[in-house]
């Protein structure tokens, strides 16, 4: 169920879940009527739905609308000029930051290391190709740059820079691998923030007590037979990185 600024009736949304609906409340109580930049970027919607017709179930990497709000939100907070993304898709979360930086003042235009505000890595030249025309079409191209190819060589090449706010939501089991160059290479402002995505999936929380480093053949908790080893290694990883996290005297 798409979320849009304009609602429709209560048949549009009568089939839809709990949690959904949960959603769907969330995103409308956070719309403000009055902002001069839409709350939600008016091309969201379309690329929502585009995703859904041509990538089936990968469409939930997008983020969620209301996941949008809240990160633009947090642009505001912090007062970021400058954002890092590793895990680009096909653009939705690109999109809501590069609108907050623009609500903060922040032109869209190459800085003097020649970098645009947002710098996006993605290791899929088909997504990066559909992100740039989205972008187009939300006339936020001048917000953004995309570095297509493997994600730890692209950080390499920044670490001479610097970002108010980065975003990791790649490939799960490298989340430590991302994390400890950004931190090793000093690549976060003194106020700056990293959010990293997906880190409570169930396959994660059903690791809960599990010691680290995570022995090969540590239960998880009633999980489901099918696909088990792929997402036992995925919840592995995120629940290591987690517990690194959490122990990091770097970080708050």
């Amino acid at each position: 169920m798409a979320f849009t600024e304009t609602f429709g009736s209560e048949e549009d949304y009568k089939d839809a879940s709990p949690e959904e609906l949960r959603l769907y409340y969330a995103s409308k109580a956070s719309v403000i009527p009055h902002h001069s930049t839409p709350t939600v970027p008016p091309a969201i919607s379309k690329i929502y739905k585009q995703n859904a017709a041509q990538y089936g179930w990968l469409s939930v990497m997008a983020v969620s609308e209301y996941q949008g709000m809240l990160q633009n939100f947090v642009i505001g907070l912090i007062g970021a000029k400058k954002i890092l993304e590793i895990g680009l898709f096909t653009g939705a979360s690109a999109i809501f930051f590069a609108t907050g930086l623009a609500r903060n003042g922040v032109a869209g235009q190459p800085d003097s290391n020649g970098y645009r505000p947002v710098i996006s890595l993605e290791v899929s030249e088909e997504y990066a190709t559909v992100a740039r025309k989205n972008f187009a079409d939300a006339n936020v191209e001048d917000y953004i740059d995309v570095m297509v190819g493997d994600a730890h060589e692209s950080l390499a090449k920044l670490t001479d820079q610097k970002f108010d706010l980065i975003f990791i939501d790649a490939d799960k089991e490298s989340y430590l691998d991302y994390y400890k160059t950004i931190m090793d290479n000093e690549m976060l402002s003194k106020k700056g923030l990293i959010i990293a995505d997906n880190t409570a999936f169930d396959c994660v929380t059903r690791l809960i007590n599990t010691p680290v480093p995570v022995e090969n053949n540590a239960p998880m908790l009633d999980m489901p037979e099918s696909n088990h080893s792929e997402w036992k290694e995925t919840g592995k990883a995120l629940h290591e990185f987690n517990e690194y996290i959490r122990q990091d005297p770097c970080v708050e």
